[in-house]
């Protein structure tokens, strides 16, 4: 027998929307990959006054839109200060080219390749100022790392809405799951691994809040949209939010104004906040920890006032009279 015609119309229109999604999806993740370059990307000039603003002038006229270049006394101090991502610092022997491979090991290389004309025939020395962990020299753990970070917020917020009915336990979840998680992923990125400097608390800090920032929108739009609420919070949160996210390069390498709305998402967000915690005292994060305490507090305000059981209103559940146990015996 045949298929009705409904249902074979009905197959085909999945074939459809599936192929149409792949067709959105593939250039999503690998349009940014396949153009990067540096785009006003902060770079430094340092070293005697007339010399030295020469060579920032020389720099913006020889790639127009590339870098943004600025004239420092202290280029290790910027560097440090995560006001720009390396200095070419003119000395008696000629320049020298400052970098933070912590910072991002592609934008590094990056710039070493695009000052080496400056010495005129002879190598531009490197000096790293702030080295990734020697356990992670090539940078490789701290971008594989965050991938399944975000899953496992996205899969807490997926399993706090279908198996915690109650409003408040939802939120005791959330809450719990960014506490342990924050611990653990430290741990395990600290004091197993050891791909990771800094404090301890700190990073297992940012590790926790990143966690929430996923794990509370995703947890909180679906219960205000039902299952269509975790459809959109897995698109913005996860697939969006990591094609953009600049994790392993740096975001004035990605097209602009994608690069800059990869910052304005969790996974984005996390790593800079992460890497300047972990590798820069703290500098550079400000705005990335005011984009994830967005998130993870209008997560929680989702959570709040949505939903309690699938597909049921809040006005409904909150008219629904509370029951007792049947006490048995």
């Amino acid at each position: 027998m045949s298929e009705p015609p409904r249902a074979t119309t009905l197959a085909v229109l999945v074939a459809v929307v599936v192929v149409a999604f792949q067709v959105l999806l593939v250039p999503l993740f690998a349009g940014p990959a396949a153009h990067l370059e540096p785009r006003d990307l902060p770079l430094a000039v340092a070293g005697p006054a007339p010399a030295a603003a020469q060579l920032a002038e020389q720099l913006r006229t020889a790639r127009p839109g590339a870098f943004d270049v600025r004239v420092v006394t202290d280029a290790d101090a910027a560097i440090r200060n995560r006001e720009v991502y390396g200095a070419v610092v003119l000395g008696a022997d000629g320049p020298s080219l400052h970098v933070a491979s912590a910072a991002g090991p592609a934008v590094a290389t990056l710039l070493t390749q695009a000052t080496a004309e400056l010495g005129q025939g002879r190598p531009v020395p490197v000096v790293d100022v702030v080295p990734t962990d020697p356990d992670d020299p090539r940078g490789a753990a701290f971008g594989a790392g965050f991938l399944p970070l975000a899953m496992t917020g996205m899969l807490a917020g997926v399993l706090t809405f279908l198996l915690v009915k109650r409003r408040p336990a939802r939120l005791v979840a959330l809450g719990a799951f960014a506490v342990l998680g924050g611990l653990a992923g430290a741990a395990v990125q600290q004091l197993w691994l050891g791909v990771l400097p800094g404090d301890f608390l700190a990073t297992a800090g940012v590790l926790g809040l990143f966690g929430l920032a996923v794990a509370g929108p995703v947890a909180g739009l679906a219960a205000v949209l039902d299952r269509a609420g975790l459809a959109l919070g897995a698109l913005l949160v996860f697939l969006i939010g990591n094609a953009l996210s600049g994790v392993s390069s740096a975001a004035e390498l990605l097209p602009q104004p994608w690069g800059a709305v990869g910052q304005a998402l969790p996974i984005g967000a996390g790593s800079t906040l992460l890497r300047s915690v972990a590798y820069f005292d703290g500098h550079g994060g400000g705005q990335a920890l005011a984009v994830l305490s967005a998130y993870a507090i209008g997560g929680l305000v989702l959570v709040a006032a949505g939903r309690r059981g699938l597909g049921r209103p809040a006005a409904a559940v909150a008219a629904e009279p509370e029951r007792e146990p049947a006490l048995v015996g």
